[in-house]
Formats: C-alpha cells, structure tokens, sequence
C-alpha cells in the first residue's frame, strides 16, 4: 500500500518498508509517538517531490550518488523506527532515538527543499558535476562580483544580492522610499546615485534582503555589479544561469540580450528585479537594452551618475550626525565599553572630518581601534586639514590614505598589491599569500595571514570564508577578499604617483590592442617594479610589444580571451618568482607559450585559474619549481597525455594545489615520483575516484588535503608509509566509509578532518601524536563509541544544505 504512493526503484520498496514500519510502530513505540507521526506526514508529503527530484536527476543525466544516499538512508531509518518499539525506560536511548528520528525526518525534508527543481542552486560539493558542458568550478559566491573569474560565479547563488552590513545606520528612510518606487506601476527604472563610499550597495543589498521585497519579487531578484568595463555576455550569463536555464557562450552583446530578453517573457506573470550595482558614466546604452517591455519589470542602477534620461535619482546624502557617530564608534570598537575611549573633542573633530561619508568613517574608525589617544590626534591632524569637507573624490581619498599612513611598512605595502587584481573581483587568499610570501621575503605564511588579518580589522577590507575549517589549517582555497572599488582607486593613484621607471608595482590595464604610450613608444620601463600586473579584455589578440622587467618578482596576468600567448618578454625577467594567470572569462583559456618559462631559474610559484593546459606542457621542463597551483582548470588533456610526466616536467615541487578540476580522474603519471612533494591538496574534483597505489612513495609528505572529493571511495593501503604525514582532510568525501588497514601507522599524524565523511572508527593503533580529529555532530556521536586514543574530538558545525549525505 505504502510503496504504491510512489514509483521507481527509489520511490518503491525502500520507500514503501519505511513508510510502512512507520505507521505500524508509532502505535507500538508510544514514547516516540509524536515524533513518528510527524515523519510519517513528511514521508507522504515528500513523495510527489522526491519523484520529481529523480525525474530532473534523470533528465540532466546526474550521477545516482544523491538518490542512492537517501535510499541508504531511508534503509538505516526503517532499523531506528524497529528499535523504537522495544525502548521502554532507559532515558538515554529515548533521548538518543528521539535526536536521531528528528533528524532523519529533517534531512528528507532538506532532500526536498534543496532539491526542487529550480527553486535552490545545489550545493557546492555536488553541483559541479551536475551542469553539462560547463565547468562551473566554485561554490560559496555571493553575486557581489568574483575573485576567481565568472565562471566560479556560476555555482551557488551567482545573482543574490550579498548580505548587508550588520550595522547600517542612516538608511531607513531612502529605503522606505526605494520600496515604494518599486511597488507602483509605471517607473520601470530607479536610479540610487551618490558620490563613492557612500552606501549606494548597502542600500541595495538591505533592499533586495527585505521581507516586503523578497515577497513581491520571490526568486526573480537578479543581483549583479556592473563596473566600469561591463561584460554584457558575462551578465546575462549569470542571470541565465541562476534562473537555472541552460547556459550558452554569446558570439555577440545583441545575441545574449535578445536570450534574456526570452527568458524574461516566459516569466512575464511573474515580478522581476534586476539591481544593477555600480553602473558607470557610459553605461546608458547597456540600461536601454535590457529595459524590455514587461509588466512589472524593474530595473534599479546604482552609479556615481545620475542618468537623467531614466527619471529623477534618488541621492544618498551624507549620514546625519547621529547615524555617523553610531558607525564611527561601532568601527572603532567603542560601544562594548571596553577600548580606549578619547576625548569628545577629538571624536567631534574626526566625525566632521568624514563629512558622513560612510566609507570613511569605517576605515578610519577601523584604522583607530585599540589605538593611543596620540594615533586618534595624529588622524585629526591628517585627516581634516582644517576640518577642511569632503569637496570631491580626491578629498575623500586624502582621509582614506590618511588610514593607510597609519599602518605599519610592511602591511600598507601588502594593502597597494591588492590593485593588481580587477574590480569588483574577489581575490584569492592563497594567491595573495604567494606573492606576498616571495615580494617581502616572509618566513612563513602565517605572518601574510597576519597581515591580512590587519587589513580586515581596519575595514580596508572585506574577508569572505566560505568554508569554515580550512583557513584555520593552512588551506586557504575557499577564501577570499572584497575590496571597495573606492579603496582600489585609492591604491592605483598611490602606484601612479611616481614615474613608470621609479614606480614599485607597475598596473598596466589594455582594452583591445591599445598598450599605453610608454610601452609602445619603448622610451620608458618598470625597472624598479617588483609586481606587474596586466589586464586585457576578450579582444585582445596577445600581441606584445618588449617590456624590461630586470626587479620584476611577480607578475599576475588577468585574461578574457578564449587564447592567450604568455608574453616573451617573461624570459628576461631573470628575478621572477611568482605567476598568476587568471581567466575571467566564460570559458577556459587556452593558454600557450609555456616554454618561456623553462629558463627563469628564480620561478617558485605558478597559479593557473580557469585555463586549459595545453599538450605543449609535456615538453616544459621547470626543475626550479616548488610550488603548482590549478584552480578550475582543463587538466585531462594534457594528464592524459602519454608523453606527460609531471616528475619530468616539475622534479622538485614542494607543493601542489589542484582545485576545482573537473576533468581530473586520475591524478597525473610520475607524481608519485616527486619524492620532495610536502604539501599535497586536491579539493573539489568530483570525479577523482582512486588514489594511485604509488602514493606511497611520498615519504616526505606532511600534508595531505582531499576535501570534496566525493567520488573517491577509499584510501590506498600505502598511505600508511607517508611517516611524516602530519595532517589530513578527507572532509566532504562522502564515499569513503572506513580507513585502509595500514592507517594506523601514520605515527606522525597530528590532525584528521573528517567533516561530512561517513567515517564511524579511526583506528587508535600506533596513532599516538594524533591530537584532534575535527568532524561534524553525526561522526563524533559514532566516534564517540570507538574513541581515537587520546585525541580530542572537535565538532564543527556544518552550514551544508546537504547534510543528510554524510
């Protein structure tokens, strides 16, 4: 009876027997009574939408792994509803069983809502296999732009609006008139103008998260930042893809606007918002054609302009003083009672310095916590010049350098880096901490971190982690950084203050095929620079002029373009140490000229972000390299390769990192030969299903990272020759279920993370260093009946919309 409310091997009899031996036990285990007739009410309200969920999985040919996890599942419920019956007064084991039906009925329910159709991006460890023809490579992303190229903005919620501040003062009102402009017909355009700094995405970001909004306008609230170079093709990509609709590569602008434009009247019922943040002077064209006639259609732009032809702006105004002081002392870190507190008259003078400009009064308020009375005198002096008022940009820019002076050498250096990345993109921890450890000389990444930490304490920038354990181990994949475009203005006109031979980091931006006057002209070069930095857009045909580099110890290279010839001139640059090369476009680069590097005997550090590695790599030969990273990369082609061998190619490396390479299978021939390799992470490679047996042979490995890799289904034995293994993470691989035999003799292993992973033992034998094992509730409830030893349990709370998968 129960299995014939639904269909299909899934829907059948596992289905059925759980159903079943719920509504015949719920009478039997009176203890557990309510808490079985609510399951039994999920079970039948889920059933039409489980079967949807496997029509959809069908349909997109996606992998089984879900559907047969939820089977495994509902076979390990039936057993638990059984037991409940013969619980009669131990108090324990009905508290025990209680926990784990809620939680069984709370994982079928997430099954559901997280599955719908349409209704949630899936989450980051699965979804990366499931889009055909895309590698859609990053989880995590809020819409607010995006360090790692579009494409790792097409995973997650790639068009929701961030989450605003926590403290917002000052706002109510504009928003209470942004919400009524929306609500009535008529205006299909609402401009937010103000000068930089002042809130215009803040105000945004707390309208599209409003009850009243998110009502009226549901799933169709379309958030994407529009910036000075817009990519038309980029951002109708992005709203394709949230709305869920397949995804194509645009040959022209007017090609991905009339496919909006479609996707849009299908919706035509339905209330559509699309926030265009950080629109340019410019832009007026691109506003016209996406304003498609539609009823209840809204378009809202935020701009340092006002475009007049779309109606009246609405300004931001500077912060009263009230709202001002409130954000001013919540920067400092003045309402939990406990800084410093200085005088009123030095508060006074600080706040009508910043005029209410929001963005000062963080960053300098950030720049003065915990600081002496003599550091808040210091910024009076600077800051105000006469309590002079914000007149212009450059004056808003003058106190905001006033915060930079106040920081030590070594940091405020590390802060004017940041420019070498684009706008609006967040940027890449662990490439930061690549060339800050080389450009500064730093011991150990730990003192960049330092640094970092320095620069998000004083509000210069935003942090983002999106996963929460990984930072705290020296694995900074999923880790970022925001910095206000504001900010990143403030740090170019501070690079452009001297001249291009005289000048520390060299920022060369080229739209098409126009290289500046003084590279062309070949009068003047970067000879002092120890970073460049060069930007090209999806025109651009890797033509190079010469360039002299002689100090040059990074270079970072931000591409669009589907080709892309690394320069010769990178051979002369005998200091060289670090390499960046980041695509930002739809589809992976196709990236050549790799042998200009075999001769830079100083190269320690190459990372490779959306790019496809060509065959040509098989004849590259960098013994001088120590470290490899590929993130969302093509790695098959050439891994696959049978001329390849990374032991030929790299000898010495100390150090990889492959992130998000959806084609990797197998790890590639001769790595296990790297016998130097110390830190291994390959994270986010979902068809990765086998270690090689050889990885033994990595006797001087310490760090082992293999998170989310969720088809590999088990460890080789001869992990248990890595003596020098210190760490491991096998967290988010969801099919491996127990240790290989030989795991006990990692007798230098310190810390495991097990997080998401079905893991119900660790072995204890010979593990005697092991400190902590840092897992999830559900491990640590079954590691709790097979202790590991001494080593303490640490539970991480999971944010996963996933969870029942572990």
């Amino acid at each position: 009876m129960a299995a014939a409310l639904v269909g299909g091997a899934l829907r059948g009899a596992v289905f059925g027997e759980l159903l079943k031996a719920v509504s015949e036990e719920k009478d039997k285990a009176v203890t557990f009574k309510d808490r079985l007739e609510q399951l039994e009410s999920t079970l039948r309200n889920s059933s039409p939408l489980i079967e949807e969920i496997e029509k959809l999985n069908q349909m997109l040919d996606r992998p089984k792994q879900e559907t047969e996890n939820l089977v495994r599942m509902m076979e390990q419920g039936e057993q638990l509803v059984l037991k409940c019956s013969k619980v009669k007064w131990n108090c324990f084991k009905r508290y025990v069983y209680a926990k784990k039906i809620i939680k069984l009925d709370t994982s079928i329910s997430d099954f559901c809502r997280t599955n719908l159709p349409l209704q949630h991006t899936r989450d980051s460890r699965l979804i990366l296999v499931e889009v055909k023809e895309m590698h859609t490579m990053v989880r995590r992303m809020s819409g607010n732009g995006n360090i790692n190229g579009w494409m790792s903005n097409q995973v997650g919620d790639c068009c929701s609006a961030p989450d605003p501040p926590v403290i917002t003062p000052g706002l109510d009102v504009l928003l209470k008139e942004l919400k009524m402009e929306l609500f009535k017909d008529g205006r299909q355009f609402i401009v937010v103008s103000a000068a930089g700094g002042y809130g215009k995405t803040t105000l945004v970001q707390r309208l599209c998260k409003d009850d009243q909004v998110q009502g009226k306008f549901n799933d169709n609230i379309f958030y994407v930042t529009v910036s000075k170079n817009p990519n038309v093709k980029a951002i109708v990509q992005k709203v394709l893809h949230h709305k869920g609709n397949r995804v194509s590569e645009f040959q022209t602008d007017e090609a991905a606007i009339n496919d909006l434009e479609r996707c849009f009247k299908q919706m035509r019922t339905e209330a559509i918002l699309l926030v265009l943040d950080d629109a340019w002077s410019g832009s007026e064209s691109l506003l016209q054609k996406l304003g498609f006639q539609l009823p209840d259609y809204k378009i809202l732009v935020t701009s340092r302009s006002e475009f007049p032809q779309f109606g009246p702006a609405h300004y931001l105004k500077p912060l009263t003083d009230e709202a001002a002081r409130t954000l001013f002392l919540h920067s400092a870190n003045l309402q939990d009672g406990n800084s410093y507190i200085p005088d009123e008259n030095i508060v006074s003078k600080i706040l009508r310095a910043c005029k209410g400009c929001p963005l000062a009064l963080k960053v300098v308020g950030g720049s003065l916590c915990g600081k002496h009375e003599v550091f808040w005198q210091r910024m009076v002096k600077e800051c105000s010049r006469g309590e002079s008022v914000f007149q212009s940009k450059n004056d808003i820019l003058d106190c905001l350098g006033s915060s930079l002076d106040v920081l030590n050498n070594e940091v405020k250096e590390c802060y004017l880096d940041l420019c070498s990345f684009p706008e609006d993109q967040r940027i890449p921890i662990s490439a930061l901490i690549d060339m800050w450890m080389e450009l500064y000389e730093l011991f150990d990444d730990v003192f960049a971190i330092t640094n970092l930490h320095e620069l998000s304490s004083q509000n210069l920038v935003d942090r983002v982690v999106t996963r929460k354990t990984a930072g705290d181990y020296g694995c900074y994949n999923d880790d970022f950084v925001l910095q206000h475009d504001l900010l990143r203005e403030l740090t170019i006109c501070r690079s452009k203050s001297e001249p291009i031979n005289q000048r520390k980091r060299l920022i060369v931006e080229i739209s098409g095929n126009n290289f500046p006057k003084w590279w062309m002209d070949q009068k003047q070069h970067p000879n002092n620079a120890s970073l460049l930095s060069i930007s090209t857009d999806e025109t651009f045909s890797s033509n190079w002029p010469d360039m002299q580099g002689p100090e040059v110890k990074v270079v970072v290279l931000n591409i669009r373009t589907k080709k892309y010839v690394l320069p010769d001139f990178l051979q002369k640059m005998d200091e060289l140490k670090v390499l960046i090369v980041t695509n930002y476009g739809f589809s992976p680069a196709e990236l050549n000229n790799f042998r200009v590097l075999s001769a830079l005997s100083k190269l320690k550090k190459i990372r490779l972000e959306h790019v496809s590695l060509p065959n040509s790599l098989a004849t590259v030969r960098m013994s001088h390299l120590q470290k490899v990273s590929l993130v969302m990369c093509n790695v098959g082609q050439v891994f696959r390769n049978s001329t390849f061998k990374i032991s030929d190619a790299f000898p010495n490396l100390l150090e990889m990192d492959i992130d998000y390479c959806n084609d990797l299978i197998e790890l590639p021939d001769g790595l296990c030969d790297i016998v130097s390799m110390e830190k291994l992470r390959i994270t986010n490679c979902h068809r990765l299903s086998a270690l090689p047996e050889g990885i033994g042979k990595l006797v001087n490995l310490q760090t082992l990272t293999l998170t989310a890799c969720t088809e590999l289904s088990a460890l080789p034995d001869t992990i248990g020759n890595l003596s020098r293994l210190n760490f491991l993470d096998i967290s988010e691989c969801l099919n491996i279920r127990k240790f290989p035999e030989r795991f006990g003799e990692l007798c230098c292993l310190k810390t495991l993370c097990v997080i998401g992973c079905p893991i119900s033992e660790v072995p204890s034998t010979n593990l005697e260093n092991l400190q902590v094992v840092i897992c999830d509730e559900e491990t640590a409830e079954q590691l709790a009946y097979s202790p590991p030893g001494r080593a303490r349990i640490e539970v991480i709370q999971e944010d996963s919309n996933l969870n029942f998968l572990n």
